[in-house]
Formats: C-alpha cells, sequence, structure tokens
C-alpha cells in the first residue's frame, strides 16, 4: 500500500472538503429534534499527554467541522473537560459532565487508568462511553466482570499493539532475546503485557533478568539512561517498548545516545506518533512500531480525511488519536440520527448497538458483537523520510484483533 504523491494529497484537499460537505447534506437533511444535544469531550488538556488529547480533540470537532457542527441532523453541544493525567483529574471531571452538565454521552479518554475509573460512573447513569484511545483490561467491580452494556471503543484494547507485532519481532530476532521496558502505570502494564505474553507464548525470551518487563516510574521519569544502559548489559537482539507523550521525545532521543543505539527498536506506534516525531527527529528514524492506523494507507477513506486535516490547517499528519476520534463523531452521527424524539443515555446507546459496518480512514471496521471495540486491522510501520519530513510509513499487514 502506498500513498498518493504530496501535491496530489494537496490537490485532493478541496474535492475532500467538498466530499465531506456533501455527507453533512445527508445528514442534516432527516428529519430530527432540533433541541441540541450535549456531548463530553473528556481529553488531557495539561499533563504528559496533552499532544494526545489535542489530536483526539481536533479529530472529533474536524468532523464536526465538516459536518455541519451536527451528527444526526441535530446541533451538538460539545462540553470539553481537562482529564490530566488519570484519575485523580479526570474523575471529578467526569462527573461534572455527567451530574451538572447532563451530557447524554462521553467520548474522548486518554488513559486506561481513567477509563477504568470512569467507565462505572457512565454505566450507572446508563450513559454511554465511546471511548477513543486507551482501553484497559477491566478489573472486576464487587468480584463481578464488568458490565459492557454501555462502554464502547472506537480505537483498540491496550493490549493488542503488543499482541499483533510479537510474531513479527519473534522472527526478527530468531532465537534472540528482548529487553521489554514501559511506564509503570495501567497503560504500561497493559501495552507490555500484550507483547511479553505473546512473545514469551510463543517461545520468545525475555533480555530483562528477572524475565518481567521494567517499568519506570510515571509520570515522573525524564532521564531514561540509566534504565537504558543498564539493559544494554543483558546484550538483547531488540527492545520492545510502549511510550507516548513527551516521555516518548525524551525516551528515543535517549535511546540513541545510549548503550544500545545500535540496537532494534520495536514499539508500539503511539512512541513515534504525530508531534512528537518532529521533536524526536532523526533519532527515531528506522523505528518499527505497530498501530491500527497510517496516515499513508491507500484508502479513499483516509485520503478524504488526510486533505482535510490539512484543509483544516492542522499541524503535520493526522494521527490514530485524532482517526479514532473522528470516528467517534462517525460513530455518534450514525446513531444519532436514528434516534426519534428527545434523545437520552438509553436510546442512544441502544442505537449504537445499530450501527453496523463503519467506513473509516484505518480500513472498515465494526464493533464486536461483546466486547464492544474495534475488529480490525493492525499494521507494521517504519519511521523514515517521506518527502521532506519523517512519517510513520506503512511496510505491512499484519493481523486482524479481536480475533474472535
Amino acid at each position: 500500500m502506498t500513498h498518493p504523491p504530496r501535491r496530489a494529497r494537496r490537490g485532493l484537499a478541496a474535492a475532500a472538503v467538498a466530499s465531506l460537505l456533501l455527507t453533512t447534506t445527508a445528514c442534516t437533511t432527516t428529519s430530527a429534534d432540533t433541541t441540541a444535544v450535549r456531548i463530553g469531550l473528556l481529553v488531557s488538556l495539561s499533563g504528559t499527554y496533552t499532544a494526545v488529547g489535542e489530536d483526539m480533540q481536533r479529530g472529533f470537532r474536524l468532523y464536526l467541522d465538516t459536518h455541519g457542527g451536527k451528527l444526526g441532523g441535530r446541533t451538538i453541544d460539545l462540553v470539553v473537560a481537562d482529564e490530566g493525567d488519570g484519575p485523580a483529574t479526570a474523575v471529578p471531571a467526569a462527573r461534572k459532565l455527567l451530574e451538572r452538565d447532563r451530557v447524554v454521552a462521553l467520548t474522548g479518554l486518554v488513559g486506561g487508568a481513567t477509563v477504568d475509573k470512569v467507565q462505572p460512573l457512565t454505566t450507572e447513569r446508563k450513559i454511554p462511553l465511546v471511548g477513543g484511545n486507551a482501553r484497559p483490561a477491566f478489573a472486576a467491580v464487587g468480584g463481578k466482570p464488568r458490565d459492557l452494556t454501555y462502554t464502547w471503543h472506537t480505537s483498540y484494547n491496550s493490549d493488542e499493539p503488543g499482541i499483533a507485532i510479537a510474531e513479527y519481532v519473534k522472527t526478527q530476532v530468531t532465537d534472540g532475546t528482548v529487553y521489554a521496558i514501559g511506564p509503570d502505570y495501567q497503560g504500561g502494564w497493559d501495552e507490555l503485557r500484550g507483547f511479553t505474553d505473546t512473545f514469551t507464548r510463543l517461545g520468545g525470551k525475555l533480555a530483562n533478568p528477572d524475565g518481567k518487563a521494567l517499568f519506570t516510574p510515571f509520570p515522573g521519569t525524564e532521564n531514561f539512561l540509566p534504565y537504558l544502559n543498564k539493559a544494554a548489559e543483558s546484550n538483547p537482539a531488540a527492545v520492545y517498548t510502549f511510550y507516548a507523550g513527551a516521555a516518548s521525545v525524551a525516551f528515543v532521543t535517549q535511546y540513541r545516545k545510549s548503550d544500545l543505539a545500535d540496537v532494534p527498536l520495536y514499539a508500539a506506534g503511539f512512541l513515534t506518533e504525530g508531534s512528537v516525531l518532529s521533536a524526536q527527529g532523526t533519532a527515531a528514524t528506522g523505528v518499527r512500531n505497530v498501530l491500527n492506523y497510517s496516515p499513508t494507507l491507500a484508502n479513499t477513506a483516509n485520503q478524504d480525511f488526510v486533505a482535510a486535516w490539512s484543509a483544516a490547517g492542522y499541524p503535520g499528519q493526522p494521527t490514530t488519536y485524532a482517526m479514532a476520534s473522528y470516528d467517534a463523531a462517525a460513530v455518534l452521527d450514525r446513531a444519532l440520527s436514528t434516534v426519534d424524539g428527545p434523545v437520552t443515555g438509553e436510546k442512544l446507546n441502544a442505537a449504537i448497538g445499530t450501527v453496523g459496518r463503519v467506513v473509516s480512514p484505518r480500513g472498515d471496521w465494526q464493533f464486536h458483537p461483546t466486547l464492544h471495540r474495534p475488529v480490525q486491522r493492525w499494521y507494521l510501520r517504519e519511521v523514515r523520510p517521506d518527502g521532506p519530513v519523517l512519517s510513520n510509513v506503512l511496510v505491512q499487514d499484519l493481523t486482524t484483533l479481536p480475533a474472535n
């Protein structure tokens, strides 16, 4: 799969926006209640993952802006709140959105720990949670499995990137060992577990002395060199990691200055996703990573999305964060178009369950019938020059997850 030349992509911008505006006409000519629908967008506006939160907000707003500010023919009152670095900030913000602002749906949510703590609140109030980023392995509540009736994600399960790339890494290192390292919080645990469990099940061996992934303090770690140089002592054939946001810039730039500099680096794609890649510069060149999206995917929906992103004046190329939030808006658009009369959380949630196939920049997908997350392709990408800039260029398809 390849992407169109940059000159051609610029030429697509006007056509893409025109195409999206035609879609707007189709959405807004249906008979619908004219009362504004209030939706909450909870993302990181401060802290380590500010850049992620910004892209998620851009993705959702891009869909709104190219659809006349309406979803399902209804004017949207979008209430944005700050998730910060996790539950301490996110839970009070979510309570305000649910109790005071009385949103009928909650979307966004950068961190898995946030999702874990907010999900019981939305479920209790029968408000659909349409998450657009990390989704944890939910812990039981009161000794019972989580009720996922009101929980949806347009993104991924946090262990899926590692699951998707583990077999590929095993073929690259053959009998060599891999050192696993990531941040010490819910997202890091889930991301690394997906890789290490799958890799070892396939017969792979970890270079970590205790056979377990190393976790660095979160969010306080800024100097990774002591950890990296210590890891080099185990002589790994490769390193696998997950970091995102500001931490990923420090990790990648210091990796190239460490004793691991010449050791192949594999990662969940968030390591080099979006604006952090510009900050990492040439230090990121050659990093092979796994994600459910690449801006170089050659499908019409993606070409239109990339062109509309550029036409809106947003920086760089669209990211998986923006794409998943764009798709969250698309799901709500489709669902709201089928709701009769005043919108309630219960009616909207039932409508989400009937959305079916979603035509997406990542490739078409649909919700798993019980897990309520996308059944989707995962791609191997490599950081390399794409014209005058570095990009996560598509290398090959890896797998489809969840498998069943």
